[in-house]
């Protein structure tokens, strides 16, 4: 499975308190998900703030994407939402 992650910043949903980002699944675009929780209890978001997620995220990129990798695979290339419960049962980043 060739996944990659277009060079565009997150979207903040305040519906769902995540930010929204693309991956690309063997050409195919997906949406994915990272919540506010897992990015204030794993990377050091000082809030659930739009700003504050957004720079937790810009910090921690390289590890989001890695998580995020792992877990399109695990699903067979469906669009992914990482939770705070993700990144315990895997050891942290």
């Amino acid at each position: 499975m060739n996944i990659s992650f277009p060079e565009e910043p997150p979207v903040y949903n305040a519906e769902q308190l995540a930010l929204i980002f693309p991956a690309m699944v063997n050409s195919a675009p997906i949406e994915c998900a990272i919540t506010a929780e897992a990015l204030e209890d794993h990377f050091g978001a000082a809030s659930a703030r739009e700003p504050d997620l957004q720079e937790a995220f810009r910090a921690n990129r390289a590890a989001i994407e890695t998580a995020t990798t792992r877990l399109i695979e695990e699903m067979n290339g469906a669009p992914v939402t990482l939770h705070s419960g993700y990144f315990r049962m895997y050891g942290g980043r």
